[in-house]
């Protein structure tokens, strides 16, 4: 089949005076709605949606395969397939999510979408898009004995955990939607003690050091009611979803891990109990646990993190109406 290439000059130019995140097009007799976000940070995310409706009677159901990928520089840096939210005789619509790595540098990208309809050739649309410039917190922190001594674990033990959780957030399963809402706080504390992606020194009992990037957002406790002892926090699933893990892990403590969409994963770490177990579904609020100071954690506190296509995106991103349900 032939393939064909479609530049966009004019919504390019529209969008460069307005930044709107709506693009509107006919292609072969199909009309293409696509919303998205065109201005992101380092470590946030692109989630575009997509809708195709027969602009011409058909005898059969439309039929519609696409993928979305993100170039710097003609060369790619994220590329994801879009997955199916819902589909009629005469149109169907579809949500696709593309990571940015906290390391990304500032300035513009391209995203092409290819599509095939009803199998007549591949079309192909680009899109602007701007990573916009971004510093990140730096911290130190000192290691306890036991901390220390979990780093340096190779145990088979702790092996095997780390391949099962790999093979989690790895995974994409392109029927299970079970999330198009923004989501909430899983916490009601307000005291953060580690930021996304804050670049931390670590310092070992030896007098070691070694640099990381913090995957995740570390909420501490509230401060305590003047009259007596602190108790633990409530941690609650942000959005719905469905427990895929949810056990005690060497480096994690108790951890719970959801899935919400196909790739994308929130995970939950060092609490003292849980309240939830594999395979269950969530509802956004539904209590999942307390928070605790379980595995490789020097005060008690929630580690909440964000895996999209395996990578670490920023879980404040998600706070907003990333898949474009408000519209």
């Amino acid at each position: 089949m032939k393939k064909q290439f479609i530049c966009l000059a004019a919504f390019i130019f529209a969008i460069a005076i307005c930044h709107a995140k709506n693009a509107k097009l006919s292609q072969n007799a199909v009309n293409i709605n696509i919303d998205y976000n065109d201005k992101v940070f380092p470590g946030d995310a692109v989630f575009i949606r997509i809708q195709f409706e027969n602009a011409k009677s058909r005898k059969k159901n439309l039929s519609v395969s696409a993928t979305a990928e993100i170039t710097d520089e003609k060369k790619s840096v994220a590329t994801c397939d879009f997955y199916a939210l819902g589909a009629k005789k005469t149109s169907a619509e579809f949500l696709a999510g593309l990571p940015i790595s906290s390391w990304a540098e500032s300035g513009e990208r391209q995203i092409k979408i290819k599509y095939n309809v009803q199998d007549e050739g591949e079309n192909e649309i680009s899109l602007p898009l701007e990573i916009e410039k971004k510093d990140f917190e730096s911290g130190v922190i000192k290691l306890t004995k036991e901390m220390s001594s979990i780093s340096s674990d190779t145990s088979p033990e702790k092996v095997e955990q780390s391949k099962k959780l790999n093979a989690i957030i790895n995974s994409i399963h392109s029927e299970n939607i079970f999330n198009l809402k923004k989501f909430i706080l899983p916490v009601i504390s307000k005291r953060r003690t580690t930021s996304f992606a804050e670049r931390i020194i670590y310092k070992y009992p030896s007098g070691k050091e070694s640099t990381s990037v913090h995957t995740g957002i570390d909420f501490g406790l509230p401060k305590p009611p003047s009259s007596g002892s602190q108790p633990h926090m409530e941690i609650v699933a942000p959005a719905d979803g469905k427990i895929v893990m949810a056990e005690n892990r060497i480096a994690t403590g108790w951890t719970v891990i959801i899935e919400h969409l196909p790739g994308l994963y929130s995970m939950y770490y060092h609490m003292s109990e849980l309240k939830v177990k594999a395979g269950q579904m969530v509802k956004q609020g539904e209590l999942l646990g307390l928070s605790g100071a379980t595995g490789f954690a020097n005060g008690e506190h929630l580690h909440w993190e964000m895996r999209l296509n395996s990578m670490i995106v920023n879980p404040d991103f998600f706070m907003n109406d990333f898949a474009f349900t408000e519209n």
